[in-house]
């Protein structure tokens, strides 16, 4: 009896955004316990203390955002008290890897798209508000 496996390939997105600042929170909320422990064992990273913020618009994003909304996406799992979050693998400036989250709370800007990663993505990239930034989304 011949075994048949059904592989999907990952789909990747292309998307360029515009770098902005973000509420000042992401800082606060990647150095809890529990949000470090969910992103190194689901992410395979420890978050460098806040989130690299980009603002999404235009035809391509909302393409894409309906897309991601579609996945499962990678599940945190919050401790009592917090919202869940759907996260996807990126690559952002074509050369660092991370992780874009999508918290899971009632009205979250349908324009903001938020990464994580190991290293300071702002500094690393040289950007600042305003610069456009290539990313692709692995769902």
């Amino acid at each position: 009896m011949a075994v048949t496996e059904r592989v999907t390939e990952a789909a990747t997105l292309l998307l360029e955004g515009e770098a902005c600042s973000g509420l000042g929170e992401g800082a606060s909320f990647t150095a809890l316990d529990w949000v470090r422990r969910e992103f190194l064992a689901k992410l395979g990273f420890e978050p460098y203390p806040g989130t690299f913020n980009l603002r999404m618009g235009g035809p391509e994003w909302e393409s894409a955002r309906r897309a991601m909304d579609a996945e499962p996406g990678i599940v945190i799992t919050p401790e009592p008290g917090f919202c869940a979050a759907k996260c996807f693998h990126v690559v952002i400036g074509g050369c660092i890897t991370g992780a874009v989250v999508f918290p899971e709370i009632a009205g979250y800007p349908g324009d903001k798209f938020e990464v994580i990663s190991a290293v300071p993505v702002r500094q690393a990239l040289g950007v600042t508000d305003g610069d456009r930034v290539a990313v692709s989304v692995v769902c």
